[in-house]
């Protein structure tokens, strides 16, 4: 169990610049929190005890801010940074060494009882206020932009941005360290507004080579006139 608690506080000094001390990330940090609030709250409503893992659940929301339903599976190392406002719905799976953001939701989009929140694999990064709804996959080493409404199945190692989500990098690379650069994300609004600017000035250009053959030709018939 301590060396358990020891790789969490690891995890947070390995990826967060801010985090100076073992005591500060053990005292300071909700997300942190959260998650051991989580395993007690989860080992009860495994033992059938799901009023105590909701109540639980309740007073870990209560002090963190952090809302993670009991019957969610979280992985080992999950950072949650800042935290407030993170919901990780009943039926959510999270793999190892995911990066969750605040405001984040992992919800569900189905009144049936059955698997009806996403499955964040491994080495995922979710970028904050990002709301992530449906019985779908988020492969490994996904990254979701800050804002995005994701509803359907993301791909290993793509970057989603966007409402709704649209994948803008697909196939990428996975990286040795997980990429919190959230402004090097890349825009589609902007580069389809780029496209259009380039296929104006290109017809631009057509219709100043037409115009001058059109004064040529009536230059000449003039002449000839």
């Amino acid at each position: 169990m301590f060396a358990r608690l020891r790789e969490d506080i690891q995890s947070v000094l390995d990826r967060d610049p801010a985090a100076r001390s073992t005591l500060e990330v053990l005292c300071c940090y909700p997300g942190l929190h959260a998650i051991w609030f989580h395993r007690l709250a989860s080992r009860l409503w495994r033992s059938d005890f799901h009023f105590l893992g909701r109540l639980v659940s309740h007073v870990g929301r209560f002090l963190t801010g952090i809302e993670i339903h009991p019957g969610a599976t979280i992985g080992r190392r999950l950072f949650i940074d800042h935290g407030m406002g993170v919901v990780i719905g009943e039926t959510a799976e999270i793999g190892d060494d995911v990066t969750i953001y605040h405001g984040v939701t992992l919800g569900g989009v189905s009144l049936e009882k059955k698997k009806r929140h996403p499955t964040v694999e491994s080495n995922a990064v979710i970028g904050s206020g990002a709301k992530v709804l449906g019985p779908f996959t988020v492969g490994e080493g996904a990254k979701i932009g800050s804002n995005s409404v994701v509803v359907k199945e993301v791909p290993a190692n793509a970057t989603v941005v966007g409402i709704p989500g649209r994948v803008v990098m697909a196939a990428e690379k996975p990286k040795d360290k997980s990429d919190f650069e959230h402004g090097k994300l890349p825009d589609p609004e902007a580069k389809a507004i780029s496209c259009l600017f380039e296929q104006i000035r290109e017809l631009e250009r057509k219709y100043g080579e037409l115009a001058a053959e059109h004064e040529a030709l009536k230059r000449r018939l003039d002449g000839g006139n």
